[in-house]
């Protein structure tokens, strides 16, 4: 015997599904976009201040 909200749940876990998946894409894509941008800095001689912090101690 089938539930007949079977449909909507299944729709509502899928839908879920790509919601949260889409986020975690985001913040991978994010991440690595920060991480070159962070290169590039780096590369034209900015430094982090955590990284300033770190010498001083």
């Amino acid at each position: 015997m089938s539930d007949p909200h079977a449909g909507f749940i299944i729709a509502s876990y899928a839908l879920t599904g790509l919601v949260v998946g889409g986020l975690v894409l985001r913040a991978v894509v994010e991440h690595r976009a920060l991480r070159r941008a962070l290169e590039q800095l780096e590369a034209r001689g900015v430094r982090r201040r955590s990284a300033r912090q770190e010498a001083v101690r």
